[in-house]
């Protein structure tokens, strides 16, 4: 445990940041997860609602700098090629 006054307002802040960050990834990761399993179960009009809260919490993760803009664009795009097969299925 510091000593240093700036030292602790940083441990409790540190802490703060640690809390937002997981739960910003879990909750893009979860989003992702859905899409997947609406798109799999051949449901598109499930898989476009879960596109669309899933594109949000990416984008949401990367302005928050838990995801590089490279990645981003990689998951969106691959999400929104495998809805769009979908469509073509059915």
């Amino acid at each position: 445990m510091p000593n240093i006054k700036s030292a602790k307002k940083r441990v409790r802040s540190n802490a703060k940041k640690e809390t937002v960050n997981t739960f910003v990834s879990s909750s893009m990761r979860t989003a992702i997860k859905n899409v997947e399993k609406s798109a799999k179960a051949g449901k598109k009009e499930d898989a476009k609602k879960d596109l669309n809260i899933a594109v949000q919490r990416i984008d949401k993760a990367t302005k928050n700098g838990l995801v590089h803009k490279n990645k981003a664009a990689r998951l969106k795009s691959r999400l929104t090629k495998l809805t769009n097969q979908i469509e073509e299925v059915k």
